[in-house]
C-alpha cells in the first residue's frame, strides 16, 4: 500500500499514485470493515472518475457487498443518502485539488466520517488482502441509482423550514464540480433569483479558476450582476466561500460567526457553544467572547469538529476553509446547505452580508510551511520554549500555532497579530528556528 488516509480519505495523482489496483484493494478492505449489505458510491466530475469508481466498485462487489452507484453528487449528498439508508458510502473525489488528482473518501454507516481506529482497521485489511474467495451467487451486485438526488434536494430546501429566499439575487459558482447539476435547482426551489457560473464540467476543468479556491470569479460575477451575495463551492461541494455585494470575501470563520449569533438569538445554539479548529482566526474568538458564545477547539479536520459536536451535543461547528456542520441537519460539512442558511439569515434580518459579517474583524494571519528532510520525533518538544517566547511577545494581541502536517514532512507555523508585518516577522523567525532544529 503506497497511500494512507490523510485528514479526509486518500488522495493522489489518478492512475499513477491513486491506481485502479489500489482502488480495487481499498474497495475490498472497505467492504470487509464497514460491513452492511450495500455501499453507496458517488463521484465528482473528474475525468478519472469512471476509472476509479469502476475499480473501487469491483473491489466492493468481490467481497459480496452490493454497490448503489449515485453518479455525480456532492460529498454531503452521498453522506445524506447514507444516513437515510443507514448504509456506508464512498465518494471518489479530490475535493478542491486540480483535476489530475483524485481521491476516495469513505463514510461509515449513517454517513459519518471514519474514526481513526476504523481507518487503521481498513489500512490493516488492505495490507493483508489475499485472493477473493467469493464465487457464484455470493458476489455483490451493481445497482444504478442515478436520479436519487431528489431526496437530497428536498432535504436541503426543507432546512429553511418553510421560509423562502424571495427577493434575493444570488450568484452560485459550482467549480465545474459535483454541485453543477444541483445548485441552481436547489436555490431556485428556495425562491432566490439565481445566476450560475462554473457549471459546465468537462472532466478537466474542475476547480480551474473557479469555485471556493478561486473566489475572484464569483466576486466579479456578483458585482457584474448586482447580486446581494455570491456562494462558491469546492469540487465536491462540501465547503463554501461567500462574497458580499461588493465582491469582498466572507470566509468560513465569518460564515460560522454570522450563523452562530443568529442561532443564539433564536435560542437554537445549544449550550451557547460553537466548535472550531485551531486554525480559526483569533478575531472569531474575540467576536464570540463579546457575544457570550463559548468556543470549543479541535484539531484541523471536519471529522474532529464532528466528533466534538457529538460529544458535547452541540449544534454548530466548522473550519475557516468553509466546512460548516449544522449538526441537527447533516453529518458533514455541506456547502449548499451552508449557503442556503447563510442566505436565510440575510433574508430574515434584512441586513446585507457585509453588515452581518462585520461582527468579527479578522486579524492578519501568516502561515509558513517549513519542509523537513524527514519527520523527526521530539522536534515539537524542542520548539516549545521558542513558541512560548513568541506567544509571550504577542500576548493577547495575537496567537502562535506550530503543528506538523498530517501527510507530509512539513511543520506549519501560523501567527496572528494586529498587523501583517508583525505576524510575518514572528512567523519567519519561528520558521528559521524550525529549519535549524529540524536539519
Amino acid at each position: 500500500m503506497t497511500l494512507r488516509f490523510g485528514t479526509d480519505g486518500v488522495r493522489g495523482v489518478a492512475n499513477t499514485e491513486l491506481t485502479p489496483a489500489f482502488a480495487l484493494g481499498l474497495g475490498r478492505a472497505a467492504a470487509q470493515v464497514l460491513g452492511g449489505p450495500r455501499l453507496l458510491v458517488g463521484t465528482d466530475t473528474r475525468v478519472s472518475a469512471d476509472l476509479l469508481v469502476s475499480a473501487f466498485t469491483a473491489g466492493v462487489l468481490s467481497e459480496g457487498v452490493d454497490v448503489e452507484q449515485l453518479g455525480v453528487l456532492p460529498t454531503p449528498g452521498v453522506a445524506h443518502l447514507c444516513q437515510v439508508h443507514d448504509a456506508p458510502g464512498a465518494v471518489v473525489s479530490a475535493s478542491h485539488n486540480p483535476f489530475a488528482d483524485n481521491g476516495i473518501k469513505l463514510f461509515a454507516r449513517g454517513g459519518r466520517k471514519l474514526a481513526d481506529d476504523v481507518e487503521a482497521r481498513i489500512e490493516a485489511a488492505l495490507g493483508a488482502l489475499g485472493a477473493p474467495v467469493r464465487t457464484g451467487g455470493d458476489v455483490g451486485r451493481l445497482v444504478s441509482a442515478v436520479g436519487d438526488d431528489a431526496a437530497y434536494v428536498d432535504h436541503l430546501v426543507a432546512a429553511l423550514d418553510g421560509r423562502t429566499l424571495d427577493g434575493l439575487r444570488i450568484v452560485l459558482d459550482c467549480a465545474n464540480g459535483a454541485s453543477s447539476p444541483l445548485a441552481g435547482r436547489v436555490f431556485r426551489a428556495a425562491g432566490a433569483a439565481v445566476h450560475v457560473i462554473g457549471d459546465a464540467p468537462d472532466g478537466t476543468n474542475i476547480n480551474a479558476g473557479c469555485g471556493a479556491t478561486h473566489p475572484e470569479a464569483v466576486a466579479a460575477a456578483v458585482v457584474a450582476h448586482g447580486a446581494h451575495l455570491g456562494l462558491a463551492f469546492d469540487g465536491d461541494a462540501d465547503r463554501l466561500i461567500a462574497v458580499d455585494a461588493a465582491g469582498r470575501i466572507v470566509d468560513g470563520d465569518h460564515v460560522i460567526a454570522v450563523c452562530a449569533l443568529d442561532l443564539r438569538q433564536r435560542g437554537a445554539l445549544r449550550d451557547g457553544t460553537v466548535v472550531v479548529t485551531v486554525m480559526t482566526n483569533l478575531g472569531f474568538r474575540h467576536a464570540m467572547a463579546a457575544n457570550d458564545v463559548r468556543v470549543v477547539e479541535t484539531a484541523v479536520g471536519d471529522r474532529y469538529v464532528l466528533e466534538a459536536l457529538d460529544a458535547g451535543h452541540y449544534s454548530l461547528g466548522g473550519e475557516q476553509s468553509g466546512h460548516v456542520i449544522f449538526r441537527d441537519l447533516a453529518t458533514t460539512g455541506d456547502g449548499m446547505l451552508t449557503g442556503l442558511l447563510l442566505a436565510d439569515v440575510v433574508s430574515r434580518s434584512g441586513r446585507s452580508l457585509a453588515d452581518l459579517a462585520g461582527v468579527m474583524t479578522r486579524l492578519p494571519q501568516v502561515l509558513v510551511n517549513v519542509r523537513l528532510a524527514e519527520r523527526r520525533p521530539g522536534l515539537l518538544d524542542e520548539l516549545e520554549a521558542h513558541v512560548a517566547q513568541a506567544q509571550a511577545t504577542l500576548g493577547e494581541r495575537g496567537r502562535v500555532l506550530v503543528r506538523p502536517s498530517g501527510t507530509e514532512p512539513l511543520v506549519r507555523v501560523m501567527v496572528e497579530a494586529p498587523t501583517d508585518a508583525e505576524a510575518r516577522q514572528v512567523a519567519e523567525d519561528l520558521a528559521a528556528v524550525v529549519t535549524r532544529l529540524g536539519a
